[in-house]
């Protein structure tokens, strides 16, 4: 295994890894529960089974914090061959908790302006 690329796009991480493995073993590792469980704890799935999937290419799953706040993601694994026996990985993590979204909280001290004003 060899890590190829790694990346970070707005509010994500992205990881290619290229596998001493066809992508069928690697597909089965990816979908079937018990194999999947392996390194992959169903404890940290949102749901058990796929948020989505094209067989053989591509499956994504929601997965939740085992720790307060319990933010969720969404990490989508893509398969590919690219020699005989060999596959690339690729994955993406992406935080995409409901929570998270609109405008931040102002901060505890926002008075600045107010005492620039004042001096």
């Amino acid at each position: 295994m060899s890590d190829i690329e790694t990346g970070d796009a707005a509010g994500s991480l992205e990881f290619e890894y290229e596998l001493d493995a066809p992508p069928e073993k690697v597909w089965r590792a990816l979908n079937i529960p018990e194999l999947r469980e392996r390194w992959l704890p169903s404890g940290a799935l949102a749901q058990p089974e796929p948020v989505s999937s094209v067989p053989g290419e591509e499956v994504r799953y929601r997965i939740r914090e085992d720790e307060p706040p319990f933010l969720e993601s969404t990490v989508t694994f893509t398969v590919r061959p690219i020699d005989e026996g060999r596959t690339v990985l690729r994955i993406v993590h992406s935080l995409t908790d409901e929570r998270l979204s609109g405008k931040p909280p102002a901060a505890a001290n926002d008075a600045c302006f107010a005492v620039m004003l004042a001096a």
